[in-house]
């Protein structure tokens, strides 16, 4: 089974490690979207601290991970599924509800996120220590 999931990435933390690997035990081949820069800004209004070029070199040193590519646009999530031949879409449960139109090309699973962990919280965190 080829199981497909996306993220930013950045601040590379045990959350992440935690959903590649929860995702990876789903199948066996873990092809993994990497969100643009330029998407992110779009989307949080800020750009990552590590590049795209740097944090898919992060996910990609990952045991776990098979692939993995550059995710452009959030709109096209099917185009990708069915680009990789993924059977599998796994997201974070905060976006739970938002991809299951996608159930009619490949299994769609929601996986809780690791308590108390998030980039945002470690950038606040290291932003009050200076």
């Amino acid at each position: 089974m080829r199981v497909i999931t996306f993220g930013t990435f950045d601040l590379f933390h045990y959350g992440h490690l935690r959903l590649l690997e929860r995702a990876k035990a789903l199948g066996d081949h873990l092809i993994v979207g990497v969100s643009t820069d330029a998407l992110n800004f779009e989307k949080k209004g800020r750009y990552p601290v590590y590049s795209q070029e740097e944090r898919r070199a992060i996910v990609a040193a990952i045991r776990h991970v098979d692939e993995t590519f550059y995710e452009e646009s959030l709109e096209k999530k099917r185009d990708y599924i069915l680009e990789h031949k993924a059977d599998i879409l796994v997201m974070g449960d905060d976006w739970k509800g938002k991809f299951d139109d996608l159930a009619d090309i490949c299994r769609v699973v929601y996986l809780p996120r690791t308590p108390s962990v998030s980039t945002t919280a470690i950038i606040e965190k290291i932003v009050k220590k200076q």
